[in-house]
């Protein structure tokens, strides 16, 4: 389907057929078109000790996307090209400094928060990806404690794989009830095809955890970060793994055609398309394996409504496709019950 690629907001996703402006939230024109499974987002992250150092279960205020509502938007771009010099500075300053203190933009991280966009727009079931280090945080706690008290929610957890015993630690986060494995090479520093990275996959396959890995430089991240997430490290990664499910996140990022190839080659790899552009949506639909296509978000970074308009625009005319990458596809692998049950 044809769409403009420039939005003056994202307010303005009203005027194609997919969404409506309702009570002021941006909410899906139709519930015809779920459900849809959202296999990318993060409540608030700590980095200060064990304990999260926002209340993930408070929903005192609407969610603060750190891109908002109101900036222009260019979907013929990589999701990040869309903030303002302004927008990435709170960013990185509530990512960063930020990330010790309960206040911020992530204290409006949280499940309900998370919950009420997932009700507006369709979504039955989001994935929740924490991101720890050894020893500095434990945020696969609160997320699977939200998951097991919260259906709609699969927990995923997170193991470094410098952690001096990887095995013991999934076995823990497995019996926590995590649905999969979140590793991010760039924020916790590790080569991805790192001996240790390949012995931690393993483990992950043996216990039939997928695996989410950020896949690919985005452009602002640190020169450590985008070294790390080179597309170069990642064919090794999966041949040596062939047992273990790879999740790409963002399908590469700035690096999307190797990635795509990738998920082509291999059929341990499925491709997740969140903060890629539309023109890199509708490639990756139109040529990359179709039953391991994923739709995600990065929520909070974006509205859950970003993905949504390019996966439903890039799959007019093709409901069968259109309901694999919504729903179908993440169904199968996380054991949720058939579409239409």
């Amino acid at each position: 389907m044809s769409i403009p690629l420039r939005f003056e907001s994202s307010w303005a996703f009203c005027d194609t057929p997919y969404f409506e402006r309702r009570d002021g939230r941006l909410v899906l024109a139709t519930k015809e078109i779920g459900p849809i499974v959202d296999v990318h987002t993060h409540l608030a992250l700590s980095f200060a000790g064990r304990k999260p150092t926002v209340d993930l279960r408070a929903a005192s205020h609407p969610a603060q996307h750190y891109l908002p509502l109101d900036r222009p938007v260019d979907i013929g771009l990589y999701g990040n090209k869309s903030f303002s010099a302004g927008d990435l500075k709170r960013l990185k300053h509530d990512l960063g400094l930020q990330s010790i203190t309960d206040g911020g933009m992530r204290a409006t991280h949280t499940a309900p928060n998370l919950l009420r966009e997932m009700e507006e727009l369709g979504i039955s079931h989001s994935v929740l990806l924490p991101i720890d280090f050894p020893k500095i945080s434990a945020n696969y706690e609160s997320y699977l404690a939200i998951a097991r008290d919260e259906p709609r929610f699969i927990g995923f957890g997170s193991v470094h794989p410098f952690d001096g015993d990887p095995a013991k630690r999934l076995d823990e986060q497995l019996a926590l009830g995590a649905r999969g494995i979140k590793v991010h090479p760039a924020v916790q520093m590790f080569y991805p095809d790192t001996a240790r990275a390949l012995k931690l996959y393993r483990l992950c396959g043996e216990r039939g955890l997928p695996v989410l890995t950020h896949c690919g430089p985005v452009g602002i991240e640190t020169r450590l970060g985008r070294h790390l997430t080179q597309l170069r490290y990642y064919p090794r990664t999966i041949s040596e793994c062939p047992e273990t499910t790879f999740i790409l996140g963002h399908t590469g990022a700035l690096q999307m055609e190797p990635a795509l190839e990738l998920g082509k080659r291999y059929p341990n790899v499925y491709l997740d398309v969140s903060c890629q552009s539309y023109p890199a949506v509708e490639r990756i639909v139109n040529e990359g394996p179709e039953d391991r296509l994923l739709l995600g978000s990065d929520w909070p970074f974006y509205h859950q409504s970003h993905p949504i308009l390019k996966v439903l625009a890039a799959t007019e005319g093709r409901p069968g496709l259109r309901r694999k990458v919504l729903y179908d596809n993440a169904a199968r692998l996380f054991g949720l019950p058939p579409r239409d049950a």
